[in-house]
């Protein structure tokens, strides 16, 4: 009797940890899938900082940026995107679309952004896509950034012959989707 009592509570402990893992599984699946509205929620702060990047960086270049001497408002703005990065923010990252990059640093490291540059030179303003990073998801993004005044540029040689509108660079994001 006492041993069908052991046996019992076995097996109940048995369901009981095979719920519970099977519960902690299915959060964990949930968790790495993200729902339309987490998506779309990411998809808004990319554009809200793609924004204020790009506003600062037009505003940095008219105002402050006078000459080849001046320290140009991308080279600030890799620094900003550094602190970001180091707070834990998210990553966003100047590349070349041109395919005449003004330092080494400014091609794509991976296949996502190597199409996704090849879409923005081909004319599109926007690629996205949602990717699985240490179990957790986030959004990669990148957005076109175009030649919108002379002083573009100016410190920029290899970009003279971009005409205004066209895009010499992308900002390419990867945000943790929350």
């Amino acid at each position: 009797m006492k041993s069908s009592r052991r046996w019992i509570a076995c097996v109940a402990a048995a369901c009981l940890t095979a719920t519970s893992v099977s519960m902690f599984v299915t959060a964990q699946d949930k968790k790495a899938e993200p729902t339309k509205a987490q998506v779309d929620a990411a998809k808004k702060q990319v554009r809200m900082l793609d924004d204020l990047y790009k506003t600062t960086v037009v505003l940095v270049t008219k105002h402050y940026v006078n000459d080849k001497q001046t320290a140009s408002a991308g080279t600030a703005a890799k620094l900003l995107f550094k602190a970001m990065k180091e707070k834990g923010w998210h990553e966003v990252e100047l590349l070349d679309v041109s395919g005449k990059p003004y330092n080494d640093e400014n091609v794509a490291n991976d296949d996502w952004e190597k199409s996704a540059l090849k879409e923005i030179k081909g004319g599109k303003g926007y690629v996205d896509a949602v990717i699985s990073k240490d179990g957790k998801p986030y959004l990669r993004a990148a957005t076109a950034v175009p030649v919108v005044m002379d002083k573009c540029v100016m410190c920029h040689d290899n970009y003279k012959d971009v005409k205004a509108g066209q895009a010499i660079g992308a900002l390419v994001y990867t945000l943790p989707i929350e």
